[in-house]
């Protein structure tokens, strides 16, 4: 069964930091590119941020360059996302998300989603 769970939300400042953490399982993780997934409240689905299978290409949304890095470590399969500079435009639910093919950039579809969790940017 794949799971994915996020991990590493909470309340932050603006200007402050988080990292959020994805443990994947059910899967061959360094098969399948990743993605993270916003939601603001009463807005829609947001696409944050993408890394190949390999960790070798990252892509990232306009808003999100400069500050956010996505990462992963295969050897313990799980996705990261390294949020700096937060604004109070990043509060969101933020989701991991599995390429549903193999070997893929990450920009979808998606098959499998976690939980998600949650960011707020408030003082």
């Amino acid at each position: 069964e794949v799971q994915l769970v996020e991990s590493g939300g909470g309340l932050v400042q603006p200007g402050g930091s988080l990292r959020l953490s994805c443990a994947a399982s059910g899967f061959t993780f360094d098969d399948y590119a990743m993605s993270w997934v916003r939601q603001a409240p009463g807005k829609g689905l947001e696409w944050v941020s993408a890394i190949s299978w390999n960790g070798g290409s990252t892509y990232y949304a306009e808003s999100m360059k400069g500050r956010f890095t996505i990462s992963r470590d295969n050897a313990k399969n799980t996705l990261y996302l390294q949020m700096n500079s937060l604004k109070s435009e990043d509060t969101a639910v933020y989701y991991c998300a599995k390429d549903g093919g193999a070997y893929g950039l990450g920009y979808g579809p998606y098959d499998y989603w976690g939980q998600g969790t949650q960011v707020t940017v408030s003082s």
